[in-house]
């Protein structure tokens, strides 16, 4: 089977400095990948330089065949690639409708059914349809992120960090909802912190260090892997 996305030998960064040196990854269609590693080694400058949000330096980047290496946001959404951030990722001063409105602006048409259809995937957010999206909670707030992200159907999400500052139990609320997306077709790679939670939902993991790809591997492999355990997950292997 053909990659969805593939990034080859990736070099990108902030000005003179050089965050990616060469990193390589690919998503499968439906697959859910998830990339680890220690704070600072790029694991969410990957996700912007693949979505156009930094300077790339070398390498490439292909969605679905296609060279999209440094393409524009837009671009890359009305393709089928689309991204959470970590943080700002909704629009505080108005609705969750609103917010969902804009997140349909790449469709042609239809986008009250999609709306709707969404909303069915979210119910706490249908029953707060109205609320400024300001006043909801942090995990509230989260799952109105990625169900805008949600309404132009992309193929392929990329998440930074979903469940930074959550409370445990809204954190698997929040992964709840991930497995149901992807379990419908839709392709994850998932930056996150939570590695032993990362390691266990996704089908291959990729851990990166310094900026470089330091291990890869299925998911439950690199779960119970004693030496990923000893570099990045606290010493103990599952």
């Amino acid at each position: 089977m053909s990659a969805l996305l593939e990034v080859v030998d990736l070099r990108a960064g902030y000005g003179d400095l050089e965050i990616l040196h060469e990193v390589s990854v690919a998503v499968l269609p439906g697959a859910f990948v998830s990339v680890i590693g220690p704070n600072g080694a790029g694991k969410s400058t990957l996700l912007k330089a693949i979505y156009g949000l930094v300077d790339t330096r070398g390498g490439a980047v292909r969605f679905d065949g296609r060279d999209v290496t440094a393409g524009r946001p837009h671009e890359l959404t009305r393709l089928g690639l689309n991204y959470v951030p970590q943080l700002d990722n909704v629009f505080p001063n108005m609705s969750v409708l609103e917010n969902l409105e804009i997140g349909a602006t790449p469709l042609e048409g239809g986008a009250a059914e999609r709306i709707e259809g969404v909303l069915e995937t979210f119910p706490l957010l249908k029953a707060r349809r109205r609320q400024r999206a300001g006043t909801l909670s942090g995990g509230e707030r989260q799952m109105l992120a990625l169900a805008r992200a949600l309404m132009p159907a992309p193929r392929l999400l990329l998440l930074d960090e979903p469940s930074a500052a959550l409370a445990p139990a809204v954190v698997d609320a929040v992964f709840e909802r991930l497995e149901a997306v992807n379990r419908a077709g839709i392709a994850v790679l998932m930056v996150e912190q939570n590695a032993r939670r990362s390691l266990s939902l996704c089908d291959y993991g990729y851990v990166l260090d310094m900026g470089s790809n330091r291990f890869e591997g299925p998911g439950s492999e690199l779960l119970h892997d004693p030496k990923i355990a000893q570099l990045y997950l606290g010493g103990r292997a599952e």
